[in-house]
């Protein structure tokens, strides 16, 4: 698979609510685009994780806004006055990556939505928290939801802090795949994830080899250091490996919604 690559045109706003400072940035496509720099704090894995995680997302049929890949003029930063700003712009020429702008979407609230439980599809909840354990995502608890309403749907955004295992690279990548996950219990979703066991045979149906060496491939090679090809080999094997442990991490899930 490819992503669809767009030419920044117009840098609109920060959102400094995001500790990497992403942006609000208009393509030629005339659309609309919240963008993550690779010159940001997290640096290109962040990118990386955010691909692999959001296309499995896609993958699994969970709602992802579009990714894109945005390439980055120079001649962008030369017209920031924010120094901040203009600084990361410079950081991040070429290829950076992109979602979708969702206008006028809300943020999820599970202490509102506490009082009305029918309001979330057990179905859709399971699902999710079965991916967030599979692609190790620490970021979708009630302190920071990375869930948005928009449509009257969920969207789920923000996998930049998945697989947090590419930070340290393991030796033994089986091994790490055999994680069960045990933050999945503080998942902001858990509660209303009636059958995390069904999802986990949907997910294992969706999620064929095929389909994973295709969304891997989405990478840029530009993201995965001097030996991309072996980079990339290497996420693959863990995803498959990820993927034969997925009892591990199914069975962790069902323990601590229980224990709710």
């Amino acid at each position: 698979m490819h992503l669809r690559k767009v030419q920044a045109t117009r840098y609109v706003t920060a959102l400094r609510e995001g500790g990497s400072l992403p942006a609000i940035v208009e393509a030629d496509d005339s659309g609309l685009y919240v963008v993550k720099f690779h010159g940001a704090g997290q640096g290109p894995l962040a990118l990386v994780a955010e691909v692999i995680g959001g296309e499995i997302g896609r993958a699994l049929g969970l709602e992802v806004p579009e990714l894109v890949l945005l390439d980055l003029d120079p001649a962008l930063d030369r017209n920031e006055p924010d120094q901040e700003v203009q600084d990361l712009l410079r950081r991040s020429r070429g290829l950076n990556l992109a979602m979708d702008y969702l206008p006028g979407s809300i943020n999820f609230d599970p202490a509102a939505l506490a009082r009305n439980p029918g309001v979330v599809d057990p179905a859709i909840a399971s699902l999710a928290v079965w991916f967030d354990a599979f692609i190790t995502n620490v970021d979708r608890t009630a302190r920071n939801t990375n869930l948005l309403w928009w449509h009257r749907q969920l969207r789920f955004i923000d996998h930049g802090a998945a697989f947090y295992f590419h930070h340290n690279w393991p030796d033994d990548l089986a091994q790490a795949a055999a994680n069960k996950f045990a933050p999945i219990k503080d998942h902001v979703l858990l509660r209303w994830a009636a059958d995390i066991q069904q999802a986990a045979a949907v997910a294992r149906a969706r999620l064929t080899p095929a389909t994973l060496e295709e969304i891997v491939s989405a990478v840029p090679a530009e993201w995965l250091g001097p030996e991309p090809g072996v980079r990339r080999s290497g996420y693959l094997t863990y995803l498959k490996a990820r993927l034969e442990a997925a009892s591990v991490f199914t069975e962790e899930a069902i323990r601590a919604r229980n224990l709710l």
